[in-house]
Order: C-alpha cells, then sequence, then structure tokens
C-alpha cells in the first residue's frame, strides 16, 4: 500500500472546515477531460443528454442538502463549474481560517460538507448516466475535483463572471479537443489562488 497512488495531494485547504457557512468555488471534470456533456456552439453551452443529466443533478443539490444553496454554474463540455454556499445567517463569503470543529478525513465524511456534497452529486450524475447508457462500473469523473474557499464580494463577483464567461472562451480553452492549436486560452486557478479570473 506504500505506491504512490495511495500518497495524492489533496487539493483542499489544511485545517479548513469545509462544513462552516461560506461560498465555494467547484471544479468537477470528466475523466481524462473527454467531452461527454454536449459542445459549444457560437459561444453558447448546448447539452446533451448526459449533459442535461449532469445539469439536474447539479441543481437537485439543495434538494439532498437543505443548508446549501447554489450560485452561477455552468456544465461545459468536459467539466463543471459552480458555487455552492452552506448557509448560515447571511452568509455569502467563507469566514477567514480557524482552528476547525471537525476535520474530513479519508472514510469519515462529515454530513453537508463541501467534500460530501460534490461526492453525492458525482454519485448521482454518474448512476443516471449508467442507466441511461447502460454501461455499469465505467468511469465518469477524475478522481478528485477542484475547489476554492471564496473570501470576498470582490472575489465572488470576479469567480461568477469567469463562470459565465466559460463558454465563450472555449474555443481558446486548451482542454478543447477543437481549439486550433489548444493554445493556452482557458487559465485555471491552482492551489487556492485566482489565477486569471
Amino acid at each position: 500500500m506504500d505506491t504512490p497512488r495511495y500518497h495524492r495531494r489533496s487539493v483542499r485547504l489544511q485545517g479548513y472546515d469545509y462544513s462552516q457557512a461560506g461560498a465555494y468555488f467547484v471544479t468537477v471534470c470528466a475523466k481524462d477531460r473527454v467531452c461527454l456533456f454536449g459542445e459549444v456552439v457560437d459561444g453558447e453551452m448546448v447539452l446533451n443528454t448526459a449533459g442535461n443529466i449532469v445539469d439536474e443533478c447539479w441543481r437537485a443539490i439543495p434538494v439532498h442538502f437543505e443548508h446549501a444553496a447554489l450560485d452561477t454554474f455552468v456544465v461545459m463540455p468536459d467539466h463543471v463549474h459552480g458555487i455552492i454556499v452552506i448557509a448560515d445567517v447571511g452568509a455569502r463569503h467563507a469566514v477567514p481560517l480557524q482552528p476547525p470543529d471537525h476535520i474530513e478525513r479519508f472514510g469519515q465524511p462529515i454530513p453537508g460538507s463541501i467534500p460530501t456534497i460534490v461526492r453525492s452529486f458525482k454519485s448521482a450524475a454518474t448512476r443516471r448516466i449508467h442507466e441511461m447508457r447502460d454501461s455499469p462500473g465505467a468511469t465518469l469523473w477524475q478522481h478528485n475535483y477542484y475547489e476554492h474557499v471564496i473570501r470576498g464580494e470582490e472575489s465572488l463577483r470576479r469567480i461568477e463572471r469567469y463562470i459565465v464567461e466559460n463558454p465563450g472562451r472555449w474555443a481558446l480553452d486548451r482542454e478543447n479537443p477543437d481549439a486550433e492549436g489548444n493554445p493556452k486560452g482557458d487559465e485555471r486557478m491552482v492551489d487556492g489562488e485566482d489565477e486569471e479570473v
């Protein structure tokens, strides 16, 4: 059990309680960034059947997690960008790092935390798409996902704009297989720092 795959680097902030009130920017990618969910036509995302399922499962998050609300989101050909808000009275962005009451560890999920919400979303979409395609056992999503704790209104507005404008930038996205020369284009956020967003 001492192989590199059992030592994956976590993208989450050490010591941060992902069940606390706040806004979280989440990106979930299809396995191998395969374009499974539709296509961008003239700067607008056109969902296929699988994309509609992903859209429906994302919209259903508040049905299954009553303390969670959705802000801006978009289903792209090979990924989903969205903002999940964990509710507290008037909460709109996450509070600064503080000693958590509890931290999620592998095999010990925290009910209502961002990892639990994302895991539930991925599982629901996978199950429904497998039923539609009659393809049980096929891997739909990358193992992990990206998240970013949103710490202020300015950051929130910038990320909302990034999400809304994402389909319009698809033609330049380095992950777009149809992009001419696959230029860098769609900059990603890395390690909790905003990059071109």
